[in-house]
This record gives structure tokens, C-alpha cells and sequence, in this order.
């Protein structure tokens, strides 16, 4: 069942499933919690109580926020740790990995562990040499480009079929489903202004989180030329010793959907070490 956290300018929707310690995953941007249909269960069945959030604008979370920086999105995050009773690992993806590691470094009280798929954790700057080399690159940074610039829903599942090289069986009915969503207006609007945010405030914090961090990246994502080189950028930025990267080959921006079981073999075993389950 949703239940929904009550914040000053509006409402964060989540799901609450399982018993034990805390995992709050979140979502990129122009998705929803449903995105996690395949960790959840097994989260669950190790032990751990687990919290999906639909993001401020996503999902049936409210609409009607005042910003969707990065530094919004983790007071939303450590405000939900707050009221479930931390601590936490937070599971974060793309605008959400640069989120939880603005969480982890403003209450490393609540929060002990971050887990960051495909994050846009660093200020980025363009890769014009990436952009020339790499096809599927140039071609994802066109379509990103024309959702910033024009709310455009043709460009955004253009995106998609780009940045999820891997495809779920259920595809075809979830495609669907963010088609629906992302032609609401507000939605729509949310998206775009999410994406014409910067990493810039996530980037100037990593230096700041003093829990474990593990950084996932996807070979095939064309949100970058190098996505392992990305990765290797963040571990550099944050603390010796905090940062560790894995890379599943093949994947795309969407671990979690395309490549669950790869995803789960690297998520499990850090969580045992971060946060004690119950089973």
C-alpha cells in the first residue's frame, strides 16, 4: 500500500515492505518507484524493510514543488530516514545517487551506507572527444537535450530506448506506463526541470561522506563515453578508503531493471556488511 510523508511544500509517496533494517531506494528522474519491481522482493526476503520512494514530482508524490536540485530530493530522503527511524543505506539512481550522497554527507547520523547506480554525483562538463567517438553517446545527449530544452516526450522515450540497451520482459507494458505518466503536464514538468539541474551541489559534498559507498555502473550507458572512467572520477573525489566501483557489462542506465540479478550479487553482500539483516 502507498503512504505518503507530508513535508512543507508537499507530499512524498513510498511503499513500506519487509521488517528489519532500513533500505530506502530511489529512482531517477521521469520514473517512479516502480522502477525497483525487481529488488524489492529479494531485499525483503534477505531482511531488511524496505522503503520505495516515488521522488518529489514522480510518481503519485505531489507535483507542485518549489526546486528539484539534487540537495531538495535528499531533505526529502533523509526526511523519510527520519520518520521511519534510521539508520538507513539509501539506493539512489542518476539524479538520485547525487541526492543520497548530499543525505550521507548533511546527516551521517541517519545515514550509514549509499548505494549509487549510474549517479550523477559530479559537476559535468562536456566531453566533446566522447561525443565524437561514442554514437549511442551523442545520440542519448540529443534527445536529453531536446527534453530540456522542449519538455519533449517523443525525445525522452527516444532516451530510453538508448539508455536501456538490456530490455526487461515486461518492457513493452512499462514503456507504456511512463508514456502515460510523462504526458500529464505536471509530470512532464517536473522532469524537464529536473533536468536542467546540476550535479554541481552533490560533487562539492563527496568529500564530506564519511560512510561506505558502492558506485554502479552500467558499460552500455550513454549518458557518458566512459561510464566506468565516471565512476573512477567519484571514487577519486570522495574520502580513501569510502568508494568502491563496480561496472556490469552491458547494462545501460537502468541497473536495476535490466540487470537485477548482476545488481543483487553486488547490493547484498555490501548491505550484510553495511546493515545487519534479520534473516
Amino acid at each position: 500500500m502507498t503512504e505518503f510523508l507530508t513535508l512543507d511544500e508537499g507530499t512524498i509517496a513510498y511503499d513500506l515492505s519487509g521488517n528489519g533494517p532500513l533500505v530506502v531506494l530511489a529512482h531517477g528522474m521521469g520514473d517512479s518507484r516502480h522502477s525497483y519491481r525487481f529488488i524489492v522482493p529479494a531485499l525483503v526476503a534477505a531482511g531488511y524493510r524496505v522503503a520505495n520512494v516515488d521522488i518529489r514530482g514522480a510518481g503519485e508524490s505531489s507535483t507542485d514543488w518549489k526546486g528539484y536540485s539534487r540537495t531538495d530530493i535528499a531533505g526529502d530522503l533523509v526526511a523519510l530516514v527520519r520518520h521511519l527511524g534510521g539508520p538507513a543505506v539509501i539506493v539512489g539512481q542518476s539524479i538520485s545517487g547525487g541526492a543520497a550522497t548530499i543525505a550521507a554527507a548533511t546527516a551521517p547520523e541517519l545515514i550509514v551506507g549509499l548505494v549509487e547506480l549510474a549517479p550523477f554525483t559530479r559537476k559535468q562538463s562536456v566531453d566533446l572527444g566522447g561525443l565524437l567517438r561514442n554514437k549511442k553517446h551523442r545520440a542519448g545527449t540529443i534527445e536529453l537535450a531536446k527534453v530540456m530544452m522542449g519538455g519533449s516526450l517523443k525525445a525522452w522515450l527516444a532516451y530510453l530506448d538508448l539508455a536501456i540497451p538490456a530490455k526487461p520482459a515486461d518492457w513493452s507494458a512499462e514503456r507504456a506506463r511512463i508514456e502515460t505518466t510523462l504526458s500529464r503536464p505536471e509530470k512532464m514538468r517536473a522532469l524537464t526541470a529536473m533536468t536542467k539541474t546540476t550535479p554541481a551541489d552533490a560533487g562539492a559534498l563527496l568529500g564530506d561522506v564519511r560512510c561506505p559507498v558502492l558506485i554502479v555502473e552500467g558499460s552500455a550507458d550513454p549518458d557518458w563515453a566512459d561510464p566506468r572512467a565516471e565512476g573512477e572520477r567519484i571514487i577519486a573525489d570522495l574520502p580513501a578508503g569510502v568508494g568502491e566501483l563496480a561496472v556490469i557489462e552491458g547494462a545501460g542506465h537502468y541497473p536495476h531493471t535490466e540487470t537485477p540479478d548482476a545488481l543483487l550479487g553486488l547490493l547484498l553482500p555490501f548491505l550484510n556488511k553495511t546493515l545487519a539483516p534479520t534473516a
